[in-house]
């Protein structure tokens, strides 16, 4: 049972590398139906004066893809940011600079999910109210896998769809580095790594991209 919250000293031992294990092998725990148990009761007390996450993940809305349970994470573990598209913006690069400088998490997971369905609409040229703008920053992938996948570049092309939503992935860290000097310096300076997933519906395993 996880009954022990991350102090400071244990995430000061922890590396990205190490981190990365530790969210990978919570997701086969996942997948094959082995979860820990949790004491939430005792977590709740002891993250009521700080908290020390060991990761930030940017993720989809999707409901299908609740971070903590398919990474079979728990409270004060992760940070986790959402947004439709997983895609970075002023704010989510605020907080992942948050989490990472000034709150110790040792990498940043950017993790996308099959069949994404803001990926989807953006393939499709969707337009509607704000969902228009939003969209917009998954463009540069739809664009990026009309050169590499035949057929059609819509949504009825199920490999164009899992090429971008891959794409869309790599770009978003490409541009968390090139738009926060602050966490490509931590990467480069082997605080943090940045790293990015795939999840998948039908089996409920991250594959990293």
């Amino acid at each position: 049972m996880k009954n022990t919250a991350i102090t400071k000293e244990v995430q000061d031992t922890l590396t990205p590398q190490s981190v990365l294990r530790d969210l990978l092998d919570g997701n086969h725990r996942f997948v094959t139906n082995a979860t820990q148990s949790v004491d939430n009761s005792a977590l709740v007390n002891q993250t009521t004066g700080g908290q020390f996450p060991k990761a930030a993940v940017l993720s989809c809305i999707d409901s299908r893809v609740p971070v903590e349970t398919v990474l079979d994470q728990a409270i004060g573990d992760v940070f986790v940011a959402r947004v439709a598209g997983n895609f970075e913006n002023t704010d989510i690069l605020g907080s992942l600079e948050y989490s990472c400088k000034v709150a110790g998490s040792k990498l940043i997971l950017v993790l996308g999910h099959e069949a994404c369905g803001a990926v989807k609409a953006a393939c499709d040229g969707v337009e509607l109210g704000n969902i228009t703008d939003m969209l917009s920053n998954i463009l540069p992938a739809v664009k990026q896998s009309a050169d590499e996948v035949d057929g059609e570049t819509n949504s009825s092309n199920a490999t164009f769809v899992a090429k971008t939503v891959e794409n869309n992935v790599k770009l978003t860290i490409d541009r968390i580095r090139e738009k926060s000097p602050i966490l490509k310096e931590m990467e480069d300076n082997g605080e943090i790594s940045i790293v990015g997933g795939v999840y998948s519906l039908h089996t409920g395993k991250v594959d990293m991209v």
